[in-house]
């Protein structure tokens, strides 16, 4: 089921919203989905051939926070 949001944002934003949904010919409310979707999905979501690659650094990430736990680091200006 659809649900409603209420967002508030000031002129300029809206102002650019408008010219983007109005670039893409889809209303307002229709872009920030599209947007927010896409930003949600391609920005912040990690795909599986990712995880894989963070995990298989597991051992050296480990490695470096045992160190930090040890003091054994110096932090470099």
């Amino acid at each position: 089921m659809a649900k409603t949001i209420t967002v508030r944002i000031d002129d300029e934003i809206y102002d650019i919203f408008k010219k983007a949904a109005d670039g893409q010919k889809r209303t307002i409310s229709n872009y920030l989905e599209y947007a927010t979707l896409n930003y949600t999905l391609n920005e912040t979501v990690v795909d599986d051939i990712e995880m894989r690659e963070i995990l298989s650094f597991s051992k050296d990430i480990e490695k470096g926070l045992n160190d930090i736990s040890a003091g054994r680091y110096k932090v470099i200006d």
